[in-house]
């Protein structure tokens, strides 16, 4: 059985822009069909912002085609159920949002801003690098 997730915007950043990260290694458990990976409407929205703000034109150009494939690897989720405010960083709230809908956990470098909805809701929160150690067991 693969593990659910939903990637936060932070994690694909960095793992789009540091091919030695456990980032890098979260993105690639995703194209390698490791895990399934959940998104909603507004984290992909999200994502192409961060990113197309984030990087220089002809970087994000680059990435761009790698991104779009990527997408392509997740499942979309329906925001049926909303949760508000699950966090201090009311941006996350879509990130939870689209977890508690797919019935997933969340891979995140700021775990801190999601305590609350792992208490409250239940959620498990996973830093990159311990996603890919529990990865580990089921591949």
């Amino acid at each position: 059985m693969k593990l659910k997730i939903v990637i936060d915007t932070n994690v694909l950043f960095e793992g789009l822009t540091n091919k030695n990260s456990p980032s890098s290694q979260v993105i690639d458990a995703l194209i390698f069909n490791k895990c399934k990976a959940y998104i909603c409407n507004a984290l992909a929205y999200e994502y192409e912002d961060v990113l197309s703000r984030k990087l220089s034109k002809r970087r994000w150009s680059d990435l761009k085609p790698i991104f779009t494939d990527i997408l392509l690897k997740m499942h979309f989720t329906d925001i049926v159920i909303s949760y508000r405010p699950s966090s201090p960083d009311p941006g996350d709230d879509h990130v939870i949002d689209c977890a508690v809908n797919s019935n997933s956990m969340i891979v995140t470098n700021n775990t801190k801003d999601f305590k609350l909805a792992k208490r409250a809701l239940g959620i498990k929160i996973l830093k990159p690098e311990n996603f890919i150690t529990l990865i580990g067991m089921y591949v």
